[in-house]
Formats: C-alpha cells, sequence, structure tokens
C-alpha cells in the first residue's frame, strides 16, 4: 500500500514531535502494510511556514534514520497545502512541493468555514496543469451544506482523498456518514492515513481498506490505496489511471441511511 498523506517529519507541525515518534510511525506503517509513505507537513502561513526546501531536509535526515534501523518504508516529499491566494505562485517558484515533484498536490481547504470562491481557485490550479487533491473532504464542517461543491470538482477532474480513520470510524459518527456516501456515490480516489502520531491518529490504512471493499468491492479498494497512488507518485496522467465509479454517472437516489441520517440531523 502507498500512504500520500502522512505527518511524520518530526518537530515541523502538529505531526510527529520528535525523531523517536516518526521512526515509531514509520514502524507501525510497515506492520501494517504500508511500503510508501508521502510525508505531508503542513503549508499554513502564520502558522506553519514550511517549505520545499525545509521539507527536503527534514526528509533526508529520516530516509537516513530508517535507513540506518533498517526500516523498509520508502519516502517521498509533499506538503498539506492550505488554501491561500500564494499557493499557484508557490508552486511555480518551488517554494510550495507537490507530491513527489508531480502535477498532484495535496489542497487541505479551511476546516470550519466554505471559503469564498472555493472552486474558482481549485479550477485555477487545474487549469495551471496541477491536479489538486482535496484532503478529507468528510472531515469539514461546511460539507453538510455543500456536499454539491464536492461533486462538481469530482466530476470535473479534481481529487478526492478520504483519510481512513473516517471510514472506520476514529474520528466519529459525521466523517463516517460523508467518508461513507463519497465511496458509496464513487467520488473517492485515494484512502490515506492523514497520521499524526502513533497512539493518536496513526498510520493505519489496511482497516480501511478493508472497510472500503465491504462498500466498493476489493478491486476499488486495492485501487483507492495502491494502483491509483501509484500513478500519483509515478506523475502518470490521470486519464491514463482507473477513473472513480462515480465518473460519468448520474447521482444514486439517496440510500436509507442517507435519509435516516438527514431526519435525525433535522430532529423531530
Amino acid at each position: 500500500m502507498i500512504d500520500l498523506h502522512c505527518h511524520m517529519l518530526p518537530g515541523i507541525d502538529d505531526g510527529a514531535g520528535d525523531l523517536a515518534v516518526a521512526v515509531a510511525m514509520a514502524q507501525a506503517a510497515v506492520a501494517d502494510g504500508i511500503r510508501v509513505t508521502a510525508c505531508t507537513p503542513h503549508i499554513y502561513p502564520g502558522l506553519y511556514e514550511n517549505d520545499a526546501g525545509g521539507i527536503r531536509r527534514a526528509l533526508a535526515a529520516l530516509r537516513t534514520e530508517l535507513a540506518r534501523r533498517g526500516i523498509p518504508l520508502a519516502l517521498v516529499q509533499g506538503a498539506d497545502v492550505h488554501l491561500v491566494p500564494e499557493v499557484l505562485d508557490g508552486l511555480r517558484r518551488g517554494r510550495i512541493p507537490t507530491l513527489n515533484g508531480t502535477r498532484y498536490l495535496l489542497l487541505e481547504p479551511p476546516h470550519h468555514v466554505a471559503p469564498p470562491r472555493f472552486e474558482d481557485a481549485v479550477f485555477a490550479l487545474a487549469a495551471a496543469g496541477y491536479v489538486p487533491v482535496i484532503t478529507h473532504p468528510e472531515r469539514l464542517s461546511w460539507i453538510e451544506n455543500h456536499y454539491e461543491v464536492f461533486v462538481r470538482l469530482a466530476r470535473r477532474g479534481v481529487w478526492m482523498q478520504v483519510t481512513a480513520g473516517s471510514v472506520t470510524g476514529r474520528f466519529g459518527r459525521r466523517p463516517r456518514y460523508w467518508a461513507e456516501r463519497l465511496l458509496d456515490e464513487g467520488w473517492v480516489h485515494i484512502l490515506a492515513t492523514d497520521a499524526h502520531g502513533v497512539a493518536k491518529r496513526p498510520p493505519l490504512l489496511a482497516e480501511a481498506r478493508e472497510a472500503a471493499a465491504l462498500r466498493v468491492g476489493a478491486e476499488e479498494a486495492e485501487a483507492l490505496v495502491l494502483q491509483r497512488p501509484k500513478g500519483v507518485i509515478d506523475n502518470a496522467d490521470p486519464a491514463g489511471l482507473k477513473p472513480v465509479p462515480g465518473a460519468g454517472a448520474a447521482l444514486p437516489p439517496p440510500s436509507r441511511w442517507q435519509r435516516w441520517f438527514g431526519q435525525a440531523r433535522r430532529g423531530p
């Protein structure tokens, strides 16, 4: 399996606090069946002032330590990029890294407020030749009233990445509902751990693959954790990769679970 979203680099964001935690995360990932991890610290101006050069140096140091300990986990560079007006300029100037130097980048929207002109900003990146991968849409508090935004983005070639722990219920009932709905309707391109530690938010992907397989089948579940992620790190043309099930399909009617959730949310 390939994990395209992990906060493993020590001491540069809210992920691994030190080298010992980073090594423990790497060991846990290998034990879970992960063979490649994208180290994707936050780039969030004013809070996490990371850039490509600093991430590259931290990545090289962690690679050296894993090799010294004989931990068979390949690491590639990336970043969890917050959506700010300077993103495109940062990408063009090389300050903001894409995933393994490819056309694909992780793009993190604000958690609690739907940003103005969000779709326009994302499509501007796509028009510049990048493939934005929206991270954890199921965990955004505003997806409830803007679900159709993510469907429109996915229909037009923007990728959706759902957190493994959302599928398995580690983030609670609401993220699990939206993760399952996105899976059921065929809009999820990738599952990733978004791991931040070992005891809490660990790098576990296999359990989510199995949970997804119950909903979308074993072949699509494998595409979520291996085929499409490999296409990303190989910089494959997205048109040549396995399309998500929802591509070109009409939206299905709401399931019984979806109808029940909506009624429960509205109350009697």
